[in-house]
């Protein structure tokens, strides 16, 4: 059916000459226009809502005693940090009522490039959920770390000509682009051209710097930690996304500033939450669940997780239950407690009490054919010396995290020196970490100190460490740190736990050693038994240990992080000497 044909018959289901496909009677109904609830059926032709009022249809569905809302709209989110591909993704987050999300691949893009990107794209297709790309703008995420890929403006160029694709993702290299630095204005003026929305991350930025951002065409940031960083974002006219993940937990901080004048520029995002948060939680269901509780008013709080992403992205078909828009929405039994009854996409039900339509995803992939695309590990051969810390003095710089946090601090404490190396000691909680390069065999192995993990024994690896993703490990001594890191290598990507010579849990992830080639139940269930493992080594239960690890090789956050090149001075923009 041609588009014009479309429009016909819907204007002929809206004038009642023809009859519905669906109609949802007797429905309370969340007008995120105007914050009023309003009665009327719910028309629905060929996915589409034809109008609301008084309608019949080939199909009536009575939902008295529900209230209709959109479904919701995850604006920044990086699947890859679910551990499951997108497909296997899309099935857990429509439990929670979430329809759309605009996901920004450039975890997947810094293992594997363009190939990764398309791979994305790929698994994503004909999923009764819809899928949205931001063009990954940091490839690599600086020039202190070593990655799988270069993306430049012409490699990217291409990927814009697909219909799912809307813009930049998060630019983080604030400094590039208020040095003007060819890269990145290249990516932002092909962007621009091409009409698509540019998202920022700000992190650590101040106020008068936000100009730049803005100057550039940049207009989000999701990187607020404070009502005060949150308050300059809005004033300067950035859309301010809200963010509660699994980590980074902004919310609390940022809802005293959202008021009826300015919610129309908020919105709600995960950007990075585990499986775990995911599956027991929720998704943006859990965002708006929360923030009801903290006080927000329910129309506002359910017209950010739906409207306004909508139009922040140039979404105009979907964020409203409205005639003209598509047939994206939830029947909840309770709007305070966001339970859900149902959840409809295009017209269709995919969700019913908690179960997912099977039908919608009937088509059978496998995965193996588009992993092939994915590069392997290269990764030298490690030994015991290769993790050794040489000391002269015992003051140094160390990194201290900060629980349910990305940001850490930097301190500068005596540390515990044996025969001129680091000994890390339980005690006084100073581990050692390191990364291992893992892309291009270069045999770098950037080794820290890290405060805040409080293990008493042991070590945990992973080889999803952000951005660039490669192996970092924690530990109490360099055997099981070692013992770990070649567990990971040996499952082709993964989480993993050690106590000694034995592995006391293992997840693989050989999907570009970042996502599980396994369905989101099974991933789930191992990922339990990762997490009890942990608690073996004595780790403390208030946050979560692997996450927190995977953020410590992120250099564009503050203060210190650690990369295969080695310690990263967030202020100065430099690597730094362990030494004091």
């Amino acid at each position: 059916m041609s588009n014009s044909e479309a429009i016909k018959k819907r204007i002929a289901v809206a004038g009642k000459r023809t009859p519905a496909d669906t109609v949802i009677k007797n429905a309370d109904i969340l007008n995120v226009f105007t914050g009023e609830m309003m009665d009327g059926d719910i028309a629905i032709v060929d996915g589409y809502i034809a109008g609301i009022g008084s309608y019949d249809g080939m199909e009536e569905i009575d939902a008295s005693g529900k209230t209709v809302v959109p479904g919701f709209i995850d604006g920044h989110v990086h699947i890859e940090s679910t551990m499951l591909t997108p497909r296997e993704f899309s099935k857990l987050s429509l439990q929670h009522g979430v329809t759309t999300v605009i996901t920004d691949p450039h975890e997947i893009a810094n293992v594997a490039g363009a190939e990764g990107i398309q791979f994305f794209l790929n698994d994503a297709e004909d999923l009764p959920m819809d899928i949205f790309i931001n063009l990954p703008s940091s490839v690599p995420a600086t020039m202190f770390e070593n990655n799988g890929a270069t993306l430049d403006a012409k490699d990217l160029q291409p990927f814009l000509a697909h219909s799912n694709v809307l813009g930049l993702a998060e630019v983080m290299d604030f400094s590039s682009v208020k040095n003007g630095e060819k890269q990145i204005i290249n990516k932002i003026a092909m962007v621009q051209a091409n009409g698509g929305v540019i998202d920022g991350h700000a992190a650590g930025v101040d106020k008068e710097d936000l100009n730049v951002y803005m100057a550039a065409g940049i207009r989000t940031d999701h990187e607020s930690v404070s009502s005060q960083e949150g308050k300059a974002r809005l004033d300067l006219g950035m859309y301010l996304m809200v963010r509660e993940g699994t980590v980074a937990k902004d919310l609390e901080a940022l809802l005293p500033i959202i008021t009826a004048q300015n919610s129309r520029r908020c919105m709600f995002v995960t950007d990075d939450i585990l499986l775990d948060d995911l599956v027991e939680q929720g998704s943006i269901d859990h965002i708006v669940r929360l923030a009801m509780e903290k006080g927000l008013d329910p129309a506002i709080a359910i017209q950010m997780a739906s409207l306004n992403a909508a139009e922040c992205f140039g979404l105009r078909h979907i964020g409203a239950v409205a005639s003209g828009y598509q047939a994206d929405f939830l029947l909840l039994d309770d709007l305070q407690s966001v339970s859900i009854h149902q959840v409809y996409k295009g017209g269709k039900c995919v969700v019913d009490k908690g179960e997912i339509n099977k039908a919608s995803f009937s088509e059978v992939r496998s995965i193996q054919s588009t992993m092939a695309s994915l590069p392997a590990f290269h990764t030298k051969k490690l030994t015991e010396n290769d993790l050794e810390l040489p000391l002269k003095s015992t003051d140094c710089n160390i990194i201290e995290i900060m629980p349910n946090s990305i940001v850490t601090k930097h301190l500068k404490e005596s540390v515990h020196v044996e025969n001129g190396l680091f000994v890390a000691s339980a005690k006084t909680d100073h581990l050692k970490v390191a990364v291992i390069e893992r892309h291009k065999g270069t045999g770098n192995v950037g080794i820290g100190i890290v405060k805040g993990f409080r293990l008493q024994k042991g070590a945990i690896a992973t080889s999803v460490a952000h951005d660039s993703h490669n192996i970092v490990v924690v530990g109490v001594s360099d055997k099981e740190m070692l013992r770990a890191v070649d567990e990971v290598l040996k499952t082709n990507g993964g989480l993993v736990v050690v106590d000694g010579k034995e592995v006391l849990a293992s997840l693989s992830l050989p999907v570009g050693g970042l996502m599980s080639n396994t369905t989101y139940e099974d991933t789930y269930k191992t990922l339990q038994k990762m997490n009890a493992a942990t608690s073996k080594l004595g780790a403390s239960e208030s946050f979560n240990l692997f996450l927190t690890l995977s953020f410590l090789t992120l250099p564009v956050i503050p203060e210190l992080k650690l990369t295969d090149q080695g310690l990263f001075h967030f202020d100065s923009f430099s690597l730094i000497d362990i030494e004091i």
